[in-house]
This record gives C-alpha cells, structure tokens and sequence, in this order.
C-alpha cells in the first residue's frame, strides 16, 4: 500500500465550498508493459490545486490524488531495454495528456494529471506507474525541488505562447503582470523564439528583472498613463 492524498467531497456550490484534503492509503501500483514505476521524492503546488477544492475546475475525480508537479525516482521497469535506460534515474513527470498524436497538443483531448477525470494518478502519492515515453531525466544542475515546480508552469506557457498563440519570430508580445512562474517561462519562450517582448507589472524591479532576462521594455500598470506608455514604447513600422 502507499499514501495519497485526495479531496473529500462536501456539500457546496463552486467558488464558496473548499474540499478537504484527505490522506488515503491505496494499492502500489503494478506497471504494464512499456511502464515504469516511479517513487515520487517532491510534488510542486500550483493554483490549480487551489481551484479543484474549490470546484473550479473541471472534470474533478474525488479518487484521484492530486498534484500535477513531480520529481522522483525510477525503481521498477517493465523491460530490460527500459532498465538500462530508466533504472535508477531521477526523472520529471509529464504533466499533460493529449500530445501523442501532434506536437501542438489536440485541445480536445488535452488533460492535466491529479484530481481529474480520465487521468489515474497525480504527484501527491508516493509511487506513479506510467508509460516511459510520459517522463523526462531530470535536469542536473537543479535540485529536486526546483525540478518538480517547473514542468506545469512551462507547459502552460508553451501552450499559451505556440499552441494557442502561434507566435514567430519578429512578433510584438505583451505579458501582462510579469513575475510568476507563467509568465516567465512565457518571456523566455517568446525571446528565444526570436519576439520582441513587452511586459507590464506594479514593481519597478520585475520590469528590470525581464529587461535582463530579454524583454524589450516594461511599463508599470500602476501609473494613470501606463497604456499610453505602452504604445510610445511599440516599434513604429510594425506589422
């Protein structure tokens, strides 16, 4: 058996109930062929979390831990080819389904794991089975912890900035409320991707704190005028 942790349902409409969380012991997974067993070693919170026990967010699976973040450890494999590549390895789980038949991710059938319908496991348990092709080596330089916060916050912006934004090389971006974790990831993207990028925040510091990382300029949202700066700041002989 292993430890998990789910909501409890309680009575109340979305946005004013707040499920508890609830410690369950469920059985240790067994793998399938093409399948890894992972002990998780660290779960990130994400303000997805937040949203489930409020009922905010769809398709909500009361059995299903929750956490869409992890780190661990490969322990068991389901192959000899997948010992000798996996065994032992500490690995980034992927927190999104639906990217198996196209880069772009389909939207209809795109799902996020923990503590939803259609997804069988989530990062607060202490042991995940799962295909091999669904996990990453976990990047060296970072510590575990700082591993397991990036995956959804990366996914997400990628799928902002691409999947939904189709952005390319030599488009003008705003990112609004620069800062988070979204919308960082979102900054590097896009510079990377050869953008030219404005942001917007209420700290003098994040807006110098993007300028380094590659924003073109920043405004702060919090002067009367800031949308008028804005736009003295766009390029002239833009598309």
């Amino acid at each position: 058996m292993m430890k998990a942790l789910v909501i409890e349902k309680t009575d109340g409409k979305p946005g004013q109930v707040y499920y508890p969380l609830k410690q369950v012991d469920l059985p240790k997974p067994s793998i399938r062929p093409g399948e890894v067993l992972v002990k998780i070693l660290a779960a990130a919170l994400n303000h997805r979390e937040v949203f489930i026990r409020q009922h905010l967010y769809p398709g909500i699976n009361f059995e299903t831990p929750l956490g869409a973040d992890g780190v661990g450890i490969v322990v068991e494999t389901s192959s000899p080819d997948l010992e000798h590549q996996w065994k032992g390895k500490k690995v980034i789980l992927t927190p999104g389904r639906g990217w198996e038949s196209s880069e772009d991710g389909p939207e209809g059938k795109y799902a996020i794991v923990g503590g939803t319908v259609g997804v069988s496991h989530g990062t607060l348990q202490e042991y995940v089975a799962l295909p091999a092709s669904e996990l990453e080596e976990a990047p060296g330089h970072l510590s575990i912890p700082e591993a397991a916060a990036i995956p959804l916050a990366g996914l997400t912006a990628w799928r902002a900035t691409f999947t939904k934004g189709k952005l390319r090389a030599g488009d003008n971006v705003l990112i609004t409320g620069i800062g988070g974790g979204v919308a960082l990831f979102a900054l590097q993207f896009a510079v990377a991707a050869g953008a030219t990028v404005f942001v917007t925040s209420g700290s003098e510091e994040k807006i110098a704190r993007a300028k380094e990382l590659g924003a073109a300029d920043g405004v702060n949202y919090k002067k009367e005028d800031w949308s008028k700066q804005l736009k003295g700041l766009l390029p002239k002989n833009r598309p």
